[in-house]
């Protein structure tokens, strides 16, 4: 690989992150962010590595060494945080995070010397708030999300708890994971550095990993600090109390992440905000009912609405209230738990919002949607025989017969029921998003 210049190595890394579903389009900003994150070597090994989790034994197959060298490699980009490492039946494999959640955010889960931090926030900046073609991509180019909203369960009735599944419950997540880590709010970190401090100045420690992301993430560089059940708790107690909406990623059994998130910091709600009504994230079951005759008009619920779903509108007496915007609303309860009144209420919405099984069913279910299925059927770019496959894959998938017929929803749920059946043998919360798992 002696031939290839620096800017080859990093429009090549460039291509390899975009073998994931969830890509990152090619920007000079980007280029700028590679050159922080990864050194010229780096992006060059990197570049070369399947989409799935493998062994350091394949890692040295395709990079021509020997798997203790290739092993001390792939150990160095965990430290970075540009890997993750899982351990199964005794073998360990490795994968590469997506953009996000994943090696954009962890970079700056703590604070470090060994990168500019202040610079590379300057960078994202640019490339998700000012730039759009990132947060399109990553929001808004497939119907299954990458995150979804967790309802506050304080403001559930005792009706409405008994109807609310173990999976709509952020509790219920942090008491059945292995691992919990907590890191720095990637967002409010960023978005400081940045110049745009934190309006409502959030807590910053409370972003939440699970299982095996957080153990990578603890064992490799300290980019998390593994916490006890009730620190969790505390955590997601003091992000309520600071009008925080609970994302995590968007599947039933051990998602891999939690965040609390603000309305100015925050990209999934800031989309929210500027690309209205096209929601970034799916939503909870659970939709605010206001009740007019006892709504006071005080506002407080619109103020700290994060996505600005409530407006006050004066009704025919003069007196002002309170209007929700169902099309935008993420049904994350804070309104209702700001109304000192109890003038709002969390109802159930009429259709039931459909969360993904696992990461294997949330990825293939939005390679499916974007015509990618064959980069994680055909994942290694490395051979000349993956690169002929997919092509011919991506070609097939073309065909409008097939696209239709991939994109309906009983060819998605008979594959990924197949699918799933065959990767049961393997926990669920193994990898960052595994797509699939070798």
């Amino acid at each position: 690989m002696g031939h290839l210049t620096a800017r080859d190595a990093y429009l090549n890394l460039s291509d390899r992150i975009n073998w994931f579903t969830q890509g990152a389009p090619k920007s000079e900003t980007l280029y700028k962010i590679l050159q922080v994150l990864y050194t010229e070597k780096e992006a060059k090994w990197v570049s070369l590595l399947p989409v799935r989790p493998f062994t350091a034994k394949k890692a040295a197959k395709i990079w021509g060494t020997t798997e203790y060298r290739a092993e001390k490699l792939l150990e160095h980009l965990c430290e970075k945080a540009l890997l993750v490492d899982s351990w199964h039946e005794g073998v360990r494999k490795f994968v590469m995070p997506p953009p996000m959640a994943g090696f954009i955010e962890f970079a700056l889960m703590r604070t470090r010397g060994d990168i500019d931090q202040k610079y590379l926030s300057e960078l994202y900046y640019q490339y998700m708030h000012v730039e759009e073609d990132f947060i399109k991509d990553l929001f808004f180019a497939t119907e299954t999300k990458l995150g979804r909203v967790y309802v506050q369960e304080p403001v559930l009735t005792n009706d409405k708890t008994n109807h609310i599944l173990d999976y709509e419950r952020a509790t219920h997540i942090i008491e059945e994971a292995e691992h919990i880590g907590l890191g720095l709010c990637y967002c409010r970190h960023k978005m400081s550095h940045a110049g745009h401090p934190c309006e409502i100045n959030a807590p910053w420690d409370v972003c939440l990993t699970f299982d095996n992301v957080a153990r990578s993430l603890s064992e490799h560089g300290e980019y998390a600090r593994l916490i006890s059940k009730k620190e969790a708790l505390d955590a997601l107690q003091r992000s309520y109390e600071s009008n925080l909406v609970q994302i995590g990623e968007n599947v039933r059994e051990h998602p891999a992440f939690i965040c609390n998130c603000c309305g100015c910091c925050c990209e999934a709600l800031q989309a929210a905000r500027r690309f209205s009504p096209m929601q970034p994230v799916a939503t909870t079951n659970y939709i605010p009912h206001i009740e007019i005759e006892s709504c006071v008009g005080c506002g407080k619920c619109a103020k700290v609405c994060p996505v600005l779903a409530i407006s006050m509108e004066a009704k025919e007496d003069g007196k002002k209230r309170a209007v929700l915007d169902g099309e935008i609303c993420l049904g994350c309860g804070v309104c209702a738990r700001n109304c000192n009144f109890k003038s709002i209420e969390m109802k159930q919405r009429p259709k039931h919002i459909i969360t993904p099984v696992n990461s294997t069913h949330r990825f293939v279910l939005q390679a499916i949607e974007k015509g990618t299925l064959q980069n994680l059927v055909f994942d290694n770019q490395a051979f000349a025989n993956h690169r002929a496959m997919a092509a011919l894959f991506a070609a097939i998938l073309k065909l409008p017969p097939m696209k239709q017929a991939l994109a309906s929803k009983q060819f998605k749920s008979i594959y990924l029921d197949r699918l799933i059946s065959h990767y049961s043998k393997y926990p669920s919360g193994e990898g960052v998003q595994t797509s699939a798992k070798d």
